[in-house]
């Protein structure tokens, strides 16, 4: 399901390049300033102690840019929901040493299984770096932010067997639950299309999050975590534009 994923991306990356590069030049101008709405789609390796805890991670998510028109300077956000079936820790320990336990259900046991479950919501400033002068809206974007990074463990149980001692609040002393201050970065390559038809963006983001443990209590560890942590994550995004041009002379807006 992951390798599907990477292939997707790659796959769509490659065939947007090839629709740019079939497009003529239209009588229609991207020029004035620019009210963009992003949508993204990605999958993301992770680092430092994200990776003792998931594998990769996907995403999907939305966020919004103003572009200048003379210089191409780029003040937006963004926020995405971090997805994943791949968790590392064994947080249940003894409570279900081989993933199973027995819930209201008595006479059969219930499978436990953990997924990753998190968000990324921050602020950014950049600048799109035009590769000629037939269209100065397109070329290298570079961008810098910073904003909140959280991510937890989700515990998914049979709801016709369902296991109290991991219900409710209980659930909170297994669920991992991390949040801090994370910086962001993205280099990659940006489309505005002339014809204003064809618009996306694709590249590198890279993450860093300085998160720690927000519950007051694991109950397999029997202790408070107050460790500091560092969460990487480096991941390749595929993202679609709907682009509003505003005229800096009539004032009029233009999609």
């Amino acid at each position: 399901m992951q390798k599907k994923s990477l292939y997707l991306i790659l796959s769509l990356s490659f065939l947007f390049i090839c629709i740019s590069n079939s497009y003529s030049q239209d009588e229609r101008k991207n020029i004035g300033n620019l009210i963009a709405i992003n949508f993204q789609f990605g999958a993301g390796i992770p680092g430092g102690d994200l990776a003792d805890r998931f594998g990769t991670t996907l995403s999907v998510g939305t966020g919004m840019d103003f572009i200048t028109e003379k210089k191409n300077f780029i003040f937006g956000w963004k926020g995405d929901f971090h997805f994943g079936n791949e968790v590392k820790e064994n947080i249940l320990g003894g409570l279900a040493p081989e993933g199973f336990i027995f819930g209201n259900a008595f006479s059969r046991s219930t499978e436990l299984r953990r997924a990753q479950r998190g968000f990324y919501l921050g602020a950014h400033v950049g600048k799109i770096f035009a590769f000629s002068s037939e269209n100065t809206r397109s070329g290298l974007r570079v961008t810098l932010g910073a904003g909140l990074l959280q991510h937890k463990i989700r515990l998914q149980q049979d709801p016709s067997n369902f296991v109290n001692q991991i219900g409710g609040d209980y659930a909170k002393g297994y669920d991992r639950l991390s949040n801090g201050l994370a910086l962001r970065q993205f280099v990659g390559y940006q489309l505005l299309g002339k014809d204003k038809l064809v618009n996306f963006s694709f590249g590198l983001e890279f993450i860093q999050g300085f998160t720690q443990n927000r519950r007051s209590y694991n109950f397999d560890e029997m202790r408070t975590d107050t460790d500091k942590r560092l969460d990487l994550l480096i991941g390749l995004k595929v993202g679609w534009t709907l682009p509003f041009y505003v005229g800096e002379s009539t004032g009029e807006i233009y999609y």
